[in-house]
């Protein structure tokens, strides 16, 4: 089954073509046709990059006004680089809400749904769904697929997604931890089982996922116990433009003192804060990191605050688990940044956790053991392949004629 997968940003469509099916998933045997990006849409120029037959990027400036332009130029160009009929669309969705905690096929009761969830992820939830309303119109007939972020944590207990409000309002509104990332996360599952050749039934995992958004998840045998995220993407650890953990008391007040609207607290919570907002230069770990380098003191602030908030977590969640057979980095900054896993880790050296320095340094965006010979678990970066995630349960629901995939 060929299945092209979509994650759609407000201004990109990443885009991916697999070859998939139940055998191939159990025998780890699909293969990625080709992939790539369209980026800048609405603006002029857009670009397109797409991984030609020979693994060489290509790029190329396009008219992308929309997103259904940008998925027309996706699906044409996955046709012209591996011709063949296109059997099912993957869609990432970040926000199921309390309803959709796993991979559907779209219908319009999925479509509401999917909706009614936006402003719990108002960053990502409208524009994965301007997506799937783009590809609708563009490909009729094909089967979609809503792949959710949310879905992997719905196995977390009772104990570590309710929040100590009044029981009533939370169970009004849903309020509850949802977690996300989930698509990176179970990826980290499939991968750790090959390279630990152990089953995940009796694996103990944190995989941490460090890009513009962060979170780290406790994993017990295959299934997410707990997570940073919480009902909303802001909870957590340190990221690019949000806070993670603040003291709502402190966003009551500056509400109050500066006179801010909830639209204008969502835009700060969101937009605002985070890297950014402590450095006042950048959301780009990189930028923040050249920053530091000239000197600036708020830069070097912002690193140590993401490094610390990292540390501390990395410490809560080996003592949720009580043992850890596993540590995986990955995401953009997890895969890129020596400095934040040697930092993040080095509380951990008291529980026998080790790396060893010259493979971390080494370790740039590589799927590399980072573990000395004497650490008590395994440090892996791993690169993230959210999309494989994707156009596995894609393949599950439409071969199942409806039901719902995971395993």
């Amino acid at each position: 089954m060929r299945v092209l997968t979509l994650n759609c940003g407000s201004s990109s469509v990443k885009f991916s073509l697999f070859e998939t099916n139940r055998e191939k998933i159990v025998s780890a045997e699909d293969e990625l046709l080709t992939r790539g990006l369209v980026e800048r849409i609405g603006q002029k120029p857009a670009f397109v990059t797409i991984q030609n037959m020979n693994g060489e990027k290509v790029k190329k400036s396009v008219e992308a006004d929309n997103h259904e332009s940008a998925i027309k130029i996706a699906y044409d160009l996955t046709q012209e680089m591996v011709p063949g009929e296109i059997d099912a669309i993957g869609h990432r969705v970040v926000h199921g809400g309390s309803e959709l905690n796993r991979s559907r096929l779209i219908d319009d009761e999925v479509l509401q749904k999917i909706e009614a969830s936006l402003e719990l992820a108002p960053l990502h939830n409208p524009h994965n769904l301007a997506g799937i309303i783009a590809a609708k119109k563009l490909l009729p007939t094909l089967p979609s697929v809503a792949v959710f972020d949310t879905g992997f944590h719905k196995t977390i207990p009772e104990v570590a997604y309710t929040y100590a409000l009044p029981s009533d309002l939370c169970k009004k509104n849903s309020i509850r931890r949802f977690g996300f990332h989930g698509l990176s996360h179970r990826f980290i599952v499939y991968r750790l089982e090959h390279l630990l050749n152990k089953p995940r039934e009796e694996t103990r995992i944190i995989s941490c996922h460090l890009g513009n958004g962060c979170s780290l998840t406790a994993i017990e045998e295959g299934h997410s116990i707990d997570t940073t995220m919480g009902m909303t993407p802001c909870e957590g650890l340190v990221m690019g433009t949000r806070p993670g953990d603040v003291d709502p008391g402190a966003l009551l007040y500056l509400m109050e003192k500066e006179g801010l609207t909830v639209g204008e607290a969502e835009t700060l919570l969101n937009r605002r804060s985070g890297l950014l907002g402590v450095s006042g230069i950048s959301n780009d770990f990189r930028e923040v990191l050249a920053a530091r380098a000239r000197g600036n003191e708020m830069a070097s602030l912002a690193i140590d605050l993401f490094c610390y908030r990292l540390k501390k977590y990395l410490g809560a969640y080996y003592a949720v688990l009580g043992h850890v057979d596993a540590i995986a980095f990955t995401g953009g900054i997890g895969e890129m940044v020596p400095e934040v896993r040697s930092k993040s880790l080095v509380g951990l050296s008291g529980a026998g956790v080790k790396i060893d320095g010259r493979a971390n340094e080494r370790a740039v965006g590589a799927e590399t053991l980072i573990s000395s010979e004497k650490s008590n678990a395994q440090v892996w970066v791993i690169p993230a392949n959210e999309e494989l995630v994707i156009a596995r349960d894609t393949a599950r629901c439409v071969e199942d004629a409806g039901r719902t995939a995971w395993s």
